[in-house]
């Protein structure tokens, strides 16, 4: 049963005990005014009683459970609301009992008797709030000694509702040993020394509030039973004595011991500093422990410090286990006990699976009751898990559960830094596989292309830090025919330069066979798909300038657009002919999508064909130098050659981009027809 649904019953079952207490009782009152038989037993509106003290106990100790992760100042800033509302409530009766006063209805035995039950309602609601918090406090840190006595001390107080159904005599050394454990009990105040200055000044202020609650409550039900002595429910009642000498001795303790440990604070405070000031310097220290000490040393000093009764490490990449004071049987045997020990704690687990911080729960079975997670991370990702198991239950509170945090990064660092020295041999061995790519990629790429009698061309290429995939090159058809191409291939690196050689080879055996630029991109397709892994891909613009047609005659696969200067209308625009790059789609529907497009060329006029490092550069501001610009470029010095006119681009993008390097490989090659 969910703690939800167990408060919602507990709170409805309250509710049906007083309401029946209060009917019992006043048709108690009304038959001895009468002198007649009410027909209930006299012990009845103790059982009542007893049954509304239980729900009420059970209620405020799910309410509480409930809020698992409240803090120590939210528990008593709870006590202080649940007080405000009772007291508020019984005021407004003592108020309408003043108004009322000297009447013969606020005199009739029944009215006085019901707003007697009001009260009591309201004082027994009040202390058994009190108490749920406090065992919550007394309990905050503790041992099987601490549970034990506390156990005792719980059974004794609500045994002694039992006592109200009694007539045996002695029932006040009965109060006395009840008295005597609650004190007993109430010397464990550990809950203090984790509060800060501020919020022991609200603690003082939130407990000396709670007293008052207490004293009202007290003199409010005294008053009634030596104004009215026909109120002879529970005038003895052990439990309500005990109970409300135990909640208030444990706010006078509490608010000495505060106040007694107000001078120390700072110092306290001073030391979780040092905590994470020690977090933050261990960060860069650097050691020479393998991986399997770093995690030896975390298992030890995690259990040392939070007394673990058993504790392992369970490593993401590899079923190895490290482990201390258990036995895999008993490892298997809590992960199972994990598995059904409450929804709401797998959903906590769950929830903190992508997060660095700890999580604390508890086990319903076997030998341990409580058990803390804490996820080890290593540049981002998780690369296993340290558990650590107590035989109580809520045994890791949020100071130890931060220490433990504290370790585990500690640990973490150190691990990054052993990897951090296999990283540089091998960083070394990349330097040196790049240094060959980019060999290779130099071979790749032409040192000049073919022109004829109709144009001149006029390149440009870098590559950024690790080599890509820009490529251009061309082929000499015939004497009249020219074959033009430029592209970009998707990856970085060796993968880049080993996609680049196979494009290099599809180009130079198609574009021997003449093929019209449609039917060229449709075969490159083919043959460089089975190349190409599912997440790569090529693009690329393909022309055929035709010197005798005086045409150019291309087609687009998923490039940038090229720019085309028009010298009669002495204006720039790009071809807009649709295009998907190759590899994309695989297969014969590829030719669907791309488009064949021919224009006549005329001396004067300019083609400008680049690769997308050039148009999506940024400068500081983060804006990109654009087509817009390009286009501006070209207009302004159409008139200039081609050498000029790359020079001329070339030397606004560096001054666009600040003269800083590029993030990205750009090439340009300028066709200038005379």
């Amino acid at each position: 049963m969910s703690k939800k649904l167990t408060a919602k019953i507990a709170l409805g079952l309250s509710i049906m005990a007083w309401l029946s207490l209060s009917v019992v009782d006043l048709s108690n009152q009304f038959s001895a005014s009468n002198n007649i038989d009410s027909g209930f037993s006299d012990k009845l509106p103790n059982l009542l009683f007893f049954g509304y003290v239980i729900s009420l106990f059970t209620f405020y100790k799910a309410k509480v459970e409930l809020a698992d992760r409240l803090n120590l100042i939210e528990l008593l800033w709870k006590i202080f609301v649940t007080g405000m509302l009772t007291t508020v409530v019984s005021l407004l009766l003592k108020s309408l009992n003043l108004v009322l006063g000297g009447t013969q209805f606020i005199q009739n035995v029944l009215v006085v008797d019901f707003l007697f039950l009001i009260n009591l309602g309201l004082l027994t609601a009040f202390i058994v709030a009190t108490f749920v918090v406090w065992k919550r406090l007394i309990l905050y840190q503790k041992n099987k000694r601490l549970l034990l006595l506390w156990a005792v001390f719980e059974y004794f107080l609500f045994g002694s509702i039992l006592l109200d159904f009694t007539s045996i005599s002695g029932k006040e050394y009965f109060l006395v040993v009840v008295v005597a454990l609650g004190l007993l009990v109430s010397a464990n105040m550990k809950w203090v020394a984790y509060l800060s200055f501020k919020q022991k000044w609200k603690s003082i202020l939130l407990l000396l509030v709670t007293l008052l609650y207490l004293v009202y409550f007290y003199i409010n039900l005294v008053t009634y039973r030596n104004s009215y002595e026909f109120l002879s429910l529970l005038s003895n009642s052990i439990f309500i004595q005990a109970a409300f000498v135990f909640t208030s001795s444990y706010a006078i303790f509490s608010l000495l011991v505060i106040i007694f440990n107000l001078p120390t604070t700072s110092a306290f405070e001073q030391k979780l500093t040092e905590v994470v000031n020690f977090q933050r310097l261990s960060q860069s220290i650097q050691t020479e422990k393998n991986e399997d000490e770093v995690y030896a040393i975390l298992l030890e000093s995690a259990v040392r410090t939070v007394e673990a009764d058993a504790a392992w490490i369970e490593l993401e990449a590899s079923e190895e286990l490290f482990l201390d004071r258990i036995t895999y049987d008993e490892v298997n045997e809590v992960k199972k006990n994990i598995s059904n020990s409450g929804l709401a704690f797998r959903k906590e687990i769950d929830a903190n699976k992508n997060k660095k911080n700890g999580v604390a729960g508890k086990l319903k079975s076997g030998n341990f009751k409580s058990l803390s997670i804490f996820p080890i991370w290593i540049n981002e990702t998780q690369e296993g898990t340290l558990y650590l198991l107590k035989e109580v239950r809520d045994g890791f509170t949020k100071e130890l559960i931060e220490i433990t945090e504290t370790f585990a990064n500690q640990a973490a660092i150190s691990i990054a830094n052993f990897r951090m020295l296999n990283e540089a041999i091998t960083n070394e061995r990349y330097k040196e596989e790049l240094k060959i790519a980019k060999q290779v990629q130099a071979k790749l790429l032409p040192s000049e292309l073919e022109t004829n009698v109709d144009f001149e061309v006029s390149t440009f290429t870098v590559a950024a830090d690790e080599v890509g995939g820009d490529y251009f090159d061309s082929y000499k058809i015939s004497n009249t025919k020219t074959a033009l191409i430029i592209g970009d291939v998707s990856g970085k690196g060796t993968s880049a330069a080993f996609h680049m050689a196979q494009m290099k080879g599809v180009f130079l055996a198609l574009a021997q066979l003449d093929l019209s630029p449609i039917d060229f991109l449709n075969k490159a397709n083919l043959a460089i798909s089975s190349g190409l892994d599912k997440t790569s891909f090529v693009t690329i613009s393909y022309f055929v300038i035709n010197a005798v047609a005086k045409t150019i005659n291309f087609a687009r696969a998923g490039h940038v657009p090229s720019l085309y200067f028009n010298a009669i209308e002495n204006k720039a625009s790009y071809f807009k002919n649709k295009g998907l790059g190759l590899g994309i789609i695989r297969g014969d529907k590829f030719k669907e999508y791309i488009q064949q497009s021919l224009v006549e060329y005329k001396t004067g006029d300019i083609l400008i064909l680049y690769t997308d490092g050039i148009t999506e550069a940024q400068n500081n501001k983060k804006e990109e130098f654009g087509y817009e610009r390009l286009i501006t470029i070209v207009e302004e010095n159409n008139a200039k050659s081609g050498e000029e006119i790359k020079e001329i681009i070339m030397e606004d993008l560096y001054q666009f981009c600040n003269n800083q390097s590029l993030e990205d490989d750009y090439s340009l090659v300028v066709l200038k027809f005379i």
